[in-house]
């Protein structure tokens, strides 16, 4: 019952969809405008830097919140169990983020939300996603392949963390959370399922934070 409460508060969460409310202020659906995605790098490249830092944190405090609820509500008291609810949490918010249900289920890809996800389930996951992404990013300016090597990373250093005893619980909830970590990471992967398209071919688009980007 908890793993499903869970689920819940973190969709319920994952439902404040930051870029179409910032859209909405500025006049715009901003699912009709550049990529049609509701996330961060759209929110940059069609509404400017500005639009694109607020939409960023807005859907990181998003999946931070659920993740700090559910942990306080459940896992506070069951240390066991306080990752695996961290991890349900999260995989609600991310999930009401990309098919969020008043939208008719047209949301985002779920990566700043990622991001709070990695900043609140545990300090080390925090600079491993910091060196994937900006990384990436900075060397090669695509914003999905940052995001695939992210969750690339994030389920490989699950898995190791797991393994080494950094979550102090048993083999059977291991094992959830490496099941829940790579359906997120599936998830993450067919959203940019396009994207990975454009990345093999070589015509994904590139974003830059010092010039105007290209819609």
């Amino acid at each position: 019952m908890e793993r499903l409460l869970c689920v819940v508060i973190g969709y319920v969460f994952g439902l404040f969809q930051t870029a179409f409310i910032y859209g909405r202020m500025n006049g715009i659906d901003i699912r009709n405008h550049g990529s049609g995605n509701a996330g961060t790098t759209n929110a940059l490249r069609v509404l400017g830097k500005k639009a694109g830092a607020i939409v960023l944190v807005g859907d990181m405090i998003k999946c931070i919140l659920a993740i700090l609820v559910c942990y306080l509500l459940f896992g506070r008291n069951n240390p066991e169990m306080g990752y695996l609810y961290k991890l349900y949490a999260a995989l609600g918010a991310i999930l009401g983020h990309n098919f969020p249900f008043y939208l008719n289920f047209k949301g985002g890809k779920g990566i700043a939300a990622t991001a709070g996800f990695i900043a609140a389930f545990h300090p080390s996951f925090i600079p491993v996603g910091l060196l994937l992404f900006f990384g990436t990013f900075f060397l090669t300016h695509y914003v999905s392949l940052g995001s695939l090597l992210v969750y690339a990373g994030v389920m490989i250093q699950m898995v190791i963390s797991g393994e080494l005893g950094l979550f102090h619980t048993t083999r059977p909830i291991l094992t959830e959370m490496y099941l829940i970590t790579a359906f997120l990471t599936f998830m993450a992967y067919y959203k940019h399922k396009d994207n990975i398209v454009r990345l093999i071919k070589g015509n994904e688009r590139k974003t830059y934070l010092t010039k105007k980007n290209e819609l």
